[in-house]
């Protein structure tokens, strides 16, 4: 253990080892540091800018001992509709935890899909990779397909593109093109963005009086649901995986690392 000066062949910083152990994000894994629950070979770290090296330093968060996987483990699932997008679930409702791989452990999910959204989800053991995918600041954009009620004029799309403003702050602007279809009394659209509130999909398009009837998320970055239907998954190859972190801004961290 050391404070950052020069860096030692395959170190990491404190927050990235915690991080990439998935316990936290970084961001997370910084307050953790910061409020003395972090534990580096016995002596309790508040610097920030603390290297360990992994396979020699023991770090441990609140007493229990972090260890990095041995690599990235990722997952896509189709979430169905009318399941909640957490391993468990206080009102006993249907959740992730029923459509994961046989033996999986470590793996949480990258972001939810509300209650009656149905689609792409990613499930990882990379606390990194997952704070990356989330954060806005790193614009990977997230692809839905969605089905309005009625048909919005080109104003009121124009609004949503430019962004809005949902309980005080301005949505940021999105990507929305209409998709051909049959139906004649209701409107697909394809949305994408790099947002993600609670809801936001929803709140956007109930502001301008045209409520979302089906939701559907297709595609995380470069990473596509493809064929799979409800309920199915698939593990992700390394190449995959590789392109995740490149989208993430990760593959060109500690000399184009991507472990």
């Amino acid at each position: 253990m050391r404070a950052e000066k020069g860096s030692p062949d395959g170190a990491l910083r404190l927050n990235q080892y915690i991080a990439r152990s998935g316990a936290a994000s970084r961001r997370h894994a910084e307050e953790f540091i910061r409020q003395g629950r972090v534990q580096v070979n016995g002596s309790t770290v508040s610097e920030l800018a603390t290297l360990v090296v992994p396979g020699k330093d023991v770090v441990k968060l609140d007493g229990t001992r972090l260890k990095l996987p041995e690599h990235s483990s990722c997952f896509v699932l189709y979430k169905p509709k009318e399941v909640v997008s957490t391993l468990d679930d206080p009102q006993g409702r249907p959740c992730l935890k029923a459509y994961l791989p046989p033996g999986a452990r470590g793996l949480v999910p990258v972001g939810r899909l509300d209650y009656h959204s149905e689609g792409l989800v990613l499930l990882t053991n990379d606390g990194d990779l997952t704070f990356r995918l989330l954060h806005p600041r790193f614009k990977v954009q997230k692809v839905y397909n969605v089905k309005v009620k009625g048909t919005p004029d080109a104003a009121s799309l124009d609004r949503l593109k430019r962004g809005i403003v949902l309980e005080g702050r301005r949505t940021l602007p999105v990507e929305i093109k209409k998709i051909p279809s049959r139906e004649t009394r209701h409107t697909w659209l394809e949305v994408r963005m790099s947002e993600g509130r609670k809801n936001q999909l929803r709140e956007m398009f109930f502001r301008i009086d045209h409520p979302v009837i089906k939701l559907k998320r297709v595609a995380m970055g470069p990473l596509l649901l493809g064929a799979l239907k409800p309920g199915q998954w698939r593990e992700l190859e390394r190449k995959e995986i590789e392109a995740l972190r490149d989208a993430a801004g990760l593959g060109r961290e500690n000399g184009g690392e991507k472990s």
